[in-house]
């Protein structure tokens, strides 16, 4: 299915907005004004915003440590997000969830989670809300080739397919569950599609660095689940560009590894080849998006900086929920 000229702007648009968020940060932590571990997701931007693209802000979505990419790609608000990892008030979960926790329930983003394999059960959950709900909507599990050794994926897989949830767990297999490598940590030869498999729900597999592979993929996907086939599980072989957390100093990496996947497996390089090749967008026509991007993250920094940050009686606010 060819995509208009808007919809292809706006997916560009959605992975740059990603990219820049996180190249930011990576700057912005060096000057110690960030607290807490980060976990960027830069590389992998096509998986989210080709997944997203074809939700609704009543479909739900759970991320993982790695998830600015996943709450901005499903509509998190950027100046939210950026006042949220200062750590202001004004954030989105008023500086409390930090990069690690961010959520916006009223976007369809249920959160990130800190504890690897924990979002999958929340997300069936979810799945099995929209499943009572008889709306035709889903629940995504954002996972990545680390969590798919989990129990709770494992016992959230199987409970899935017994429930017949709504649910797709979505695999980011980057190759390295924090420092060690998907070739010695995964059984199944790298295969992790297979696994879901094995619990009786049918799979996909595709190349996660390929925006329009992950697009035309996640329609087949949504379409299945939507019309009643029940849970499925997709597997994106991707790429992460940075290490497992800012500060890695990534000793597992082969010699020139980080410069051989910059080079040639960049899903927004292949995103701008692809379209300006078919003549689809100009080079100036993206340029233009860079641009605006770059505009719009220094903005959201400038707000981040000069945000108000909670004060001691705010601690005990927003605990729990009121009824």
């Amino acid at each position: 299915m060819q995509l208009s000229r808007e919809a292809l702007q706006r997916a560009y648009r959605q992975m740059k907005v990603i990219r820049e968020f996180e190249e930011r940060l990576h700057t912005e932590i060096q000057t110690g004004e960030i607290a807490g571990f980060t976990h960027l997701y830069c590389g992998q931007e096509a998986v989210a915003v080709g997944v997203c693209e074809h939700l609704d802000i009543d479909d739900k979505i759970v991320s993982t440590h790695r998830g600015h990419g996943h709450c901005l790609a499903k509509g998190c608000e950027l100046n939210g997000m950026m006042a949220e990892i200062w750590g202001s008030r004004e954030g989105l979960c008023k500086g409390k969830g930090g990069s690690m926790h961010i959520a916006d329930i009223d976007k369809g983003m249920l959160g990130a989670n800190g504890i690897v394999g924990a979002g999958a059960p929340i997300a069936v959950g979810a799945a099995l809300s929209a499943k009572i709900d008889n709306k035709g909507k889903v629940a995504i599990a954002f996972s990545g080739d680390g969590a798919c050794n989990q129990g709770t994926t494992f016992e959230a897989m199987n409970f899935a397919v017994v429930t017949q949830a709504p649910c797709i767990f979505v695999f980011e297999n980057n190759h390295y569950s924090e420092h060690t490598g998907v070739d010695y940590a995964v059984g199944t030869a790298r295969d992790i599609a297979s696994r879901a498999e094995a619990f009786g729900m049918k799979v996909w597999r595709a190349d996660g660095t390929d925006f329009f592979a992950v697009h035309d993929t996640m329609r087949e996907v949504l379409d299945f689940v939507r019309g009643g086939g029940g849970p499925a599980a997709v597997e994106f072989d991707t790429e992460r560009f940075f290490g497992h957390f800012e500060g890695d100093p990534q000793r597992y990496r082969a010699k020139g590894e980080i410069e051989r996947i910059r080079e040639s497996r960049d899903c927004l390089k292949n995103f701008r080849i692809s379209v300006t090749g078919a003549k689809l967008l100009t080079d100036a026509d993206l340029d233009q998006i860079d641009q605006d991007v770059l505009d719009s993250i220094e903005a959201a920094v400038v707000a981040a900086r000069a945000a108000d940050r909670p004060t001691p009686e705010d601690v005990l606010s927003d605990v729990y929920i009121a009824y």
